[in-house]
Formats: C-alpha cells, structure tokens, sequence
C-alpha cells in the first residue's frame, strides 16, 4: 500500500500550477494589450523612420523604470511591463514547485528544483551581474 505524503497532493499541485501559468500569461496578455492600445492611439499616426535605428529609451531598460512608465501610463511602459511579467511567470511556476515540494516533503526533489531555479535565475540576469 502506498503512503501518501504531507501537504498537497501531486493533482492538486499540478492544478495549481496550471491555474498559475494560465494567470500570469492572462495577465500580461492583458497589460501588453492595453499597452498597445494605448501607444497606437498616442503614436500610431507617425511616420517610421527606419534610416536611424533607435533602441529603448533609457528609461525603459530597468524594473524601476518600466514601472514608472507603466504607472503614467505610457503605452511603452505597459508593454515592457506586460513582457516582464510573462517572463516572470515560469520563474514564480518554479519558486511554486519548490514550495509544494518542501510542503510534501520531497528533498530530492526541492533539491532538482532549486538547481533549475539557479539556472533559471543566471540564464535570466547572468549576463548583468
């Protein structure tokens, strides 16, 4: 017979997660849409001038910036934004499995999921540190 563990049961673990992923890409569907809303409707009657490239404003290359940004709102900001929580979403599925892990008592695999963490993490900010 076999012994079920403490905590959350691996189906209702597996429901959860589902429930997480299909949230966070909601969410930043949600935010990338209202972000380009909003910059068409400021800027969508400009002319492109593609013989000068122009990358990101500044302002926008940081957390503290986009959120400045999509707080205003500014169309650009709210994209950014939208984008930062899409990749935030796989990583809060992994902080969540390590979670549910250490709920049932798996150190093994708590263990395998933090490696995939600190991967995760340095494949994420490895080439700013």
């Amino acid at each position: 017979m076999a012994t079920q563990r403490p905590g959350w049961t691996d189906q209702q673990v597996e429901q959860a997660i589902g429930t997480l992923l299909r949230v966070g890409l909601m969410m930043a569907t949600v935010v990338v849409v209202l972000g380009a809303v909003i910059y068409l409707f400021r800027h969508g009657a400009e002319q492109a001038d593609y013989r000068v490239f122009r990358g990101e404003p500044a302002d926008l290359r940081g957390i503290g910036g986009i959120v400045r940004d999509a707080l205003q709102p500014r169309g650009r900001g709210l994209i950014q934004l939208g984008l930062l929580l899409l990749l935030a979403t796989p990583v809060a599925r992994v902080v969540f499995s390590i979670v549910a892990f250490a709920l049932q008592r798996d150190r093994f695999y708590v263990t395998v999921t933090l490696v995939v963490l600190a991967v995760l993490l340095y494949s994420i900010v490895g080439g700013y540190v």
